[in-house]
């Protein structure tokens, strides 16, 4: 059960990771889309649906980045043999059960992994 333990750790920090460059990338398109409108258009219309564009966009992106952090963490605690880090990987896996294929395989592993007896005495819960 250790070696589950160490996999679904790295699962969860790629996971994160994951997360936080989508975040990025997500940023970047929002970045790209705000320079389009403005190079087509420089009306007072089209800076405010730069505006609005770039504020959705910026939204969405820290939203993104947000979620990820806590599967770094989670992933961290569970290389570290933390007792907090079961529950916090129990409530992140099943977040992830809904972001199929991916978060659904990860959240059933985590989900299994977490509920195991042998599990709840190396995590010391």
């Amino acid at each position: 059960m250790d070696q589950h333990i160490r996999i679904l750790s790295v699962l969860f920090i790629i996971f994160g990771v994951l997360g936080l460059l989508a975040a990025v990338v997500v940023f970047m398109v929002g970045a790209g889309t705000v320079a389009s409108i403005l190079a087509d258009d420089n009306s007072d219309e089209a800076k405010v649906g730069a505006a609005w564009a770039g504020g959705c966009i910026t939204t969405v992106s820290v939203l993104v980045g947000l979620v990820s952090i806590p599967n770094i963490i989670a992933g961290w605690g569970l290389s570290r043999r933390k007792r907090w880090a079961r529950i916090l990987t129990i409530i992140l896996g099943v977040i992830a059960l809904p972001q199929m294929p991916i978060g659904t395989a990860l959240g059933i592993y985590a989900i299994i992994i977490m509920f195991n007896d042998e599990t709840k005495v190396l995590l010391n819960a």
